[in-house]
Formats: structure tokens, sequence, C-alpha cells
């Protein structure tokens, strides 16, 4: 889990938004309102509004804001949820971001990425016990 979470409001430009997500390297942002997640906006809505885009005033994606084009809802996890309920929320929901979300506050963010991460180093540590190198 990542718990420095960037956040947005659904007032912010999409230009300003892409930068924000390449500036950092993430591929999400937390919308938020009045402090609560209400939504998240990921490069693959950035690209799909790119896409849409056309000439006309409406269509110009350099005009739209981040609330045009955001995912409007969140699947959320708690930070005593588990990898495995994180996963499977993932799966079913088709989707590679969890907001985790603690007593209605925005405590961090969980990825597929952080999960492959997690599942690498267990497998390791595991395979240095196996090996008769683990700790003690």
């Amino acid at each position: 889990m990542t718990s420095n979470v960037i956040i947005t409001s659904t007032e912010t430009n999409i230009k300003e938004a892409a930068k924000t997500l390449a500036d950092n390297h993430i591929g999400s942002l937390v919308v938020v309102r009045n402090d609560q997640p209400i939504g998240i906006l990921t490069g693959r809505n950035i690209l799909y509004a790119l896409a849409e885009s056309g000439s006309s005033e409406e269509d110009r994606v350099d005009l739209k804001k981040v609330g045009d084009v955001m995912t409007n809802y969140i699947i959320p996890v708690t930070p005593r949820s588990g990898i495995q309920r994180a996963v499977k929320l993932m799966i079913n929901n088709k989707i590679k971001k969890l907001p985790v979300i603690d007593k209605g506050n925005l405590v961090g963010i969980i990825t597929a990425s952080d999960i492959i991460s997690a599942q690498s180093k267990l497998i390791k540590d595991i395979q240095s016990l196996l090996e008769g190198r683990g700790r003690k």
C-alpha cells in the first residue's frame, strides 16, 4: 500500500492532472470532494478522453475537467481487508487500483503492482527459509 496518496478535485483541468501523473510516475489520482474520495482518475481515463476529443468547444480535451472523464465511484478496501480480498476485488471488477479507506478517511491506495512486489518479496523470503537461510 502507498500511504502518500496524491489527490485531485473534479475541477482540475485534465492537462494539469496528466502532468501530475507524469511528474509523480503514477497511474491514478483519487478524486475528492470535501476530503471524501468520490472517484478515481486513471491514465486510461485520460487516453479515452483524448481519443474521443474533437475540435468543438465541448469536445476539446484540453478544456475538460477531471470530473468530466473520471470514474465516478470507488471500490475501496480497508487496512484490514487482506491481500486476497484486494486481489478478488481487482479481478472481479477488472481494476488495478483500490483506495484504502479507514473510518471514512483515505489512508492509502493499493495497486496491482504493489501486490506483485509484495508477493515477489514473500516468495524470495520463503525460498531463503526453505534453503536454510531464513532469519532467526
